[in-house]
């Protein structure tokens, strides 16, 4: 329960091939679905950028720097991996300033495809998911296999564990997240990123255990439901024939705890499994109910929508799939990959 986010156990048992994820950013490909189309109109300008080998932070900084507005003054709806090429949107509120020229924004490797003008400042999280393309370098292994987890994967789904890059370099904020607690001092900004280290390492550990009871995607006793495309949840109730077909639907899917304060809402078997895993955590768990972090939850399951691959070559094998906010692909790809 308590193995670090690299050795997390598997779904579908040890992956069939070996390969090399991200030789170059062409080869880790992402672009964001806001899911609504812009106003049309207002006093922030929306902005599809294209960016390689940048950050989402620093290129929201180069915006506002270019806009001459401050850095407050721009928004967007997440935040992108650097190592890709990635296309995501952006606000620039220029508040009765008219738009510079964007095409001269003066970096090579970011480039600002559209403009348009709406009424509200982007939010984190204010977006659909994300459509990624992954090529998969130098991989060798047992074809047959891999064939089968991908179609087990496009069926079932893959456990919908926080990704790495969720616990920062060599997975250190968890550690500095127990060195606050213990009572060391961070800034606010840091202080949200810790918070959500915490519990993304008790979900994890909780998911974990339940793959290795091989009921990522299938409810016990007491479970409490995630619905598809929301933060909702309900339960428990009674599994039954509506629920089932619900399931088997991708509409409904088992949840596990982002922890805070009280209880969580789990019961029976489930809400049992949930207290021992944060007991085994009980310094994170303890401070994130300290912090008044509320309980709430995320689905266990992760389905990825419109799975497709391909061989490039004998040595390349090319993934693409649409994920909902807040997933990770490198979880996806782990399930076939070592």
């Amino acid at each position: 329960m308590t193995a670090p986010e690299t050795e997390l156990p598997r779904a579908y048992g040890l992956p069939p091939l070996t390969a090399e994820l991200r030789r170059t950013p062409e080869d880790f490909r992402v672009d964001e679905i806001l899911g609504y189309d812009a106003d049309g109109e207002g006093e922030h300008a929306l902005l599809w950028v294209e960016k390689r080998g940048a950050n989402t932070d620093w290129v929201a900084r180069e915006l506002a720097r270019f806009a001459s507005v401050p850095p407050l003054n721009v928004g967007y709806a997440g935040l992108k991996d650097r190592h890709a090429v990635t296309r995501q949107a952006f606000t620039v509120q220029l508040a009765g300033k008219p738009d510079p020229d964007w095409s001269a924004f003066p970096h090579e490797d970011v480039k600002v495809l559209a403009s348009t003008r709406h009424k509200r400042k982007l939010k984190r999280g204010a977006l659909r998911g994300n459509r990624f393309v992954l090529v998969l370098r130098d991989a060798h292994g047992d074809r047959e296999q891999a064939e089968a987890v991908l179609q087990a994967i496009a069926t079932r789904g893959v456990p919908n564990y926080f990704g790495e890059q969720r616990f920062g370099r060599e997975g250190g904020n968890v550690a500095q997240a127990r060195a606050m607690f213990g009572g060391r001092r961070v800034d606010r900004e840091k202080r949200s990123i810790l918070l959500s280290a915490a519990r993304s390492h008790i979900f994890n550990s909780v998911l974990a255990a339940r793959v290795e009871r091989d009921a990522w995607d299938q409810p016990l006793d007491g479970e409490i439901w995630s619905l598809a495309g929301s933060r909702s949840w309900f339960g428990p109730e009674p599994f039954d024939a509506t629920l089932a077909a619900r399931l088997a639907q991708g509409d409904i899917h088992p949840s596990g705890p982002l922890w805070g304060q009280g209880e969580p809402p789990a019961g029976a078997e489930a809400g049992e499994l949930e207290r021992a895993v944060a007991a085994t955590h009980g310094d994170l768990a303890e401070g994130l109910a300290a912090a008044r972090m509320e309980q709430e939850r995320r689905p266990l399951r992760l389905l990825p929508n419109a799975l497709r691959w391909r061989w490039l070559d004998d040595e390349s094998l090319e993934l693409s799939f649409e994920l909902p906010a807040g997933a990770y692909a490198t979880v996806v790809a782990r399930e076939l990959i070592a």
